[in-house]
Formats: structure tokens, sequence, C-alpha cells
């Protein structure tokens, strides 16, 4: 079993024994009626998928059910399966596609309370761990808390940061920081933005001012959206508050180990057509794996190798 497909297991463990088992139990009957399909369909809305994807994925495996003649429901459970990785395979905007070589400049945003700061300790003990120089910058000034609690987890991956006082203007920050990275080669810049301003007006001046700054460096520039997995589809109203301030590249969905309703992965993927590159898997600073579909969907059926 790769790395990947371990730590996705683990994470997704109170999804796979929650919701997941009773949709699971659903296959084991010879036949796949009317009425399983009807408890398929509560099942999957209950575990998060939400509504409209709910109605988009079975609409999917219904047809085939039909144009494939699959009444076994081993069948219909590797057609789920197949559409539900389908869903899940959001494709990469070409310009996002990372380069081979040069700094790396991410821009991490989220309201607070989502993980977000804890998130990007992990993404950066990952980079570091990779070989790759990393380098953090304090750009949510708007709270004296944010500050000190990027600089105590800078400390305990061993990676530096750049941080100004609070109050400062955020966009100086980030100057700073990418001037700093310029400096001392580093390959990596990430960099903590404010998660909630006064007016949504506000959240939007303030990312494009600093997307503004970032982008007149010469790096290969991502904004990774950090989404709460246990917040379920409040998150989804969340994360487009986000997506209409800047223009975010990937989701890094935390503490999904914390939730019993995995279903909200295709919700995100569905409802925001935005890829997830990150999943928080546990409490640990190395609990985070990249998101592969065929991972997530047989460690949500048990189905790992």
């Amino acid at each position: 079993m790769s790395d990947i497909a371990k730590k996705t297991e683990r994470g997704v463990t109170r999804s796979r024994e929650g919701f997941f088992s009773k949709i699971a139990g659903l296959f084991s009957r010879a036949r796949f009626d009317e009425a399983t399909w009807d408890e398929l369909e509560e099942l999957l809305i209950s575990a998060d998928v939400g509504m409209e994807t709910t109605e988009k994925l079975l609409g999917r495996v219904r047809k085939r059910a039909r144009d494939e003649k699959l009444a076994e429901g081993t069948q219909v459970r590797t057609a789920l399966k197949e559409e539900m990785v389908r869903l899940l395979d959001v494709p990469v905007k070409a310009r996002d596609v990372a380069q081979d070589a040069g700094m790396k400049v991410i821009l991490m945003v989220g309201v607070n309370g989502t993980g977000k700061t804890t998130s990007i300790a992990k993404l950066a003990n990952e980079y570091k761990s990779s070989g790759r120089k990393v380098l953090l910058g304090a750009a949510d000034t708007f709270r004296a808390a944010a500050i000190d609690q990027l600089k105590m987890w800078g400390g305990r991956v061993g990676v530096d940061v750049v941080a100004h006082q609070p109050g400062a203007d955020p966009g100086a920050v980030v100057f700073d920081t990418l001037e700093a990275a310029r400096s001392r080669a580093a390959d990596v810049v990430i960099i903590d933005t404010a998660g909630r301003l006064q007016t949504k007006h506000n959240l939007m001046d303030e990312l494009r001012k600093i997307r503004k700054v970032s982008g007149k460096y010469d790096a290969e520039q991502e904004v990774l959206l950090v989404i709460d997995a246990t917040t379920g589809q409040n998150g989804l109203s969340q994360a487009r508050s986000f997506t209409e301030a800047t223009d975010v590249n990937g989701i890094l969905l935390s503490k999904l180990d914390g939730t019993a309703r995995g279903g909200i992965v295709l919700a995100i993927c569905d409802l925001l057509q935005i890829p997830i590159k990150y999943i928080g898997t546990g409490e640990q600073v190395g609990d985070i794996a990249p998101f592969d579909p065929v991972s997530f969907v047989n460690a949500i059926f048990g189905d790992v190798t």
C-alpha cells in the first residue's frame, strides 16, 4: 500500500465506519431494486454529499445500470465507485500545472477556525521533508494570535517566519517575505492571510492586493483554500466567498479524520469545480496527504489494497 493510500485510509476511518459502512452494506443484496436505490440516496445525502450532487451521481449510476443491465449489488457498487472517482477528478487548469523549477508562492486562504495555520505547518513540513527550502509569511496581521501561532509552528517544523507587528499592512508583509525568499534562495513561500475581515468587500480588496504584490515576482503562484471537513455543507458557503474574492487554484480539506460525513468531498468537487489537492488526515504535523480520488474512494469503501 502506498503512503498516500495509508494516510487516506487513516483519514477516512470515521467515514468508512459510519455512513459509508451502511452504504457498502446495501450492495450485499442479491438484487438492487427501487427500494434499495431510495435507501442509497438517503444515505448519500446523510453522508453530506448533498441533494444536488447525490442526484447527479445517482443519475449517472442509474443510467449505467439501465444501459449495462447491472442488476447485482456488486455490479452497481463498481459503477458507483467509478462515477465517484469521475466526480472527484476535477481537471487542473493548464496554468496551474506545477513548474519544474523556480520559486513557488502559495497563498493560504480560508475562514478563521478551519485549521489554516496548522495546515500551513503541515504543508511546510511536507516541502521541507522533500528537500525544499521553505519560508513562511505572517500576512494575517489583524490578529496578534495568528502571528504568534504561525511563529510557534514555524519553530516546531524548523522553518523561518517573516512577520510584522499586529495591524501592519499585509501587502508589506508579503513584499518583505518574498524579498527575503529571493535573497535566501527559498524554493517555497507559504503565506498566511486573514480569515475574516469586516465585510466581503474588505476581504476581496485585501486578497486582491496581496495577489497583486505576489504576482510581481517571477514565481509559480498558487492559492489554496482551506475548508474544514467537519463543517459539512456550511463549509461550501464559506468557500464560495473566497472563490469570489480571489482565483483559488486548489483546496486543502482539513480535519477529514474528524468527520463521519466524508461525502462532503464529493459535494466540494462537484459544486465548486476546484480540485482538492491535499487532505488533513490527523492531528500530527505529518498527517497530510496529496488527494487522490481513487485512493479516497477505495478507502471509504474499505477496498484499500
